[in-house]
């Protein structure tokens, strides 16, 4: 056993040698800071090795007796030393590899490639391939995304310049016409200029509707509205195209349903479901126009006979500037933007400011846009869960600052529209009584 003046020297020795080895790595690290991981880890391992040799050295130099035992140890000492190098040596290769694999893959990143995971080598850096194998994923995908996008955009401005430009040209053909004094029938002439005049006006409306929509300046003036006087004031908008087109609108379960929303913002959303249905429905087809209600939301539903989209295209019908094969052709008698591309993006986005949904689907007997809402306003229902005794609070949607407290007007019985009251029980676009319970 060990006394305690021999214990005190090999402490004392021990505590001398690992601290001067320490202090030499600590200067070599802080001169070689910048340096490489490989670098750095090689000398935290050298300083390792070199502090328990040369302490071993050290402390058995001052108790060996024998010069035999003490060249013995130093042989042990001196070929571990050297076999741990090299392993270090081999593990700072494996480490720089990995490390180089990594750097390699971040720059394809970078470049727009697609890269895997590199699941060999130690699991940290695994696992951050694996990050980075994820996130090249993600960073694909928005590429593929914005690209479509953009495409989509180029596409849109050229569509709707086309379609003003178009309008333009025929006014401007029309008033050189009425200038030179060639027109055989200059009221004819300034009628069809009133038509494309009003043509452009409807497609800025939709453009200016589009851009509230998307910058979220759309304010909703919700009050409690009967879903069948939103039908029946769409379908007035729509009468002459309808008549057209020899394309009748029937209704099932829409008498009853009632929601809180804004009435002009969802009888504009309804119109241009309508427009699209009348477009694409065969000529003396029928447009069915349907409501269902299930827990807290409402589902309208409009179905035509026509084809619809390819099936490819479902997700797609709602973007700005989409346009199918047929919608590439304008028509100057429909309402809403003639072909533009507008009128479903705008539909979704008006649902998705009273918080529903839309979607599309390809039924046997046609082609059915539906938009999903919520039955209440969720505004005021927290207001409502949260208010003590039980009255609207908050600022809802329609509600003023000086009035921070309200409860639902009464249900209204008829849509204000620029021509008066559309009559509930009348379908303008047929000019017959609504079939109420058409199938």
């Amino acid at each position: 056993m060990l006394s305690a003046g021999d214990l005190a020297v090999v402490v004392a020795t021990t505590v001398l040698c690992t601290g001067a080895v320490t202090l030499a790595a600590l200067t070599v690290l802080r001169f070689t800071r910048r340096g490489s991981l490989t670098c750095q880890f090689t000398v935290t391992v050298l300083a390792t090795v070199a502090a328990i040799a040369s302490s071993t050295v050290m402390v058995a130099a001052q108790m060996y007796f024998s010069v035999r035992d003490l060249q013995v140890l130093l042989w042990v000492v001196g070929v571990s030393a050297l076999m741990t190098l090299a392993g270090v040596c081999l593990i700072a290769r494996s480490i720089r590899t990995s490390i180089g694999r990594l750097r390699d893959a971040a720059r394809r990143i970078g470049d727009g490639d697609l890269i895997d995971a590199d699941t060999e080598g130690w699991t940290e850096l695994a696992e951050l391939s694996a990050q980075l194998a994820g996130t090249s994923e993600r960073l694909t995908a928005a590429r593929a995304e914005i690209e479509r996008l953009d495409s989509s955009r180029r596409q849109f401005f050229a569509w709707i310049s086309h379609d003003l430009r178009t309008p333009l040209t025929g006014v401007r053909a029309l008033a050189e016409a009425l200038e030179a004094g060639v027109a055989g029938d200059p009221k004819d002439y300034l009628r069809r200029i009133a038509v494309q005049t009003e043509k452009m006006d409807r497609m800025v409306d939709d453009l200016f509707e589009l851009s509230r929509v998307q910058s979220g300046a759309l304010r909703l003036r919700r009050t409690s509205v009967d879903l069948l006087d939103i039908v029946s004031g769409a379908a007035a908008d729509v009468r002459e195209l309808a008549a057209a087109r020899g394309v009748r609108i029937n209704h099932s379960g829409v008498e009853g349903q009632v929601l809180v929303a804004d009435p002009h913002e969802l009888t504009r959303a309804v119109v241009n479901l309508l427009t699209n249905g009348i477009r694409h429905a065969p000529e003396g087809s029928e447009i069915l126009v349907s409501a269902h209600r299930g827990d807290d939301r409402l589902t309208l539903s409009v179905l035509d006979q026509g084809s619809g989209v390819a099936a490819e295209d479902l997700d797609r019908m709602f973007e700005v500037g989409w346009r199918g094969k047929l919608a590439r052709m304008p028509d100057a008698a429909a309402p809403g933007s003639p072909g533009a591309g507008l009128g479903l993006a705008i539909v979704k986005g008006i649902v998705e400011a009273h918080g529903g949904d839309v979607r599309a689907a390809h039924l046997d007997d046609g082609f059915r846009l539906d938009i999903v809402l919520p039955v209440s306003d969720p505004a005021q229902d927290r207001g409502r869960r949260e208010g003590a005794d039980g009255s609207l609070t908050g600022s809802g949607y329609g509600s003023s600052p000086a009035s921070p407290s309200r409860t639902l007007p009464s249900v209204v019985k008829h849509v204000p529209r620029p021509g008066g009251s559309v009559p509930l029980d009348v379908c303008d676009a047929c000019r017959e009584p609504m079939n109420r319970g058409a199938s």
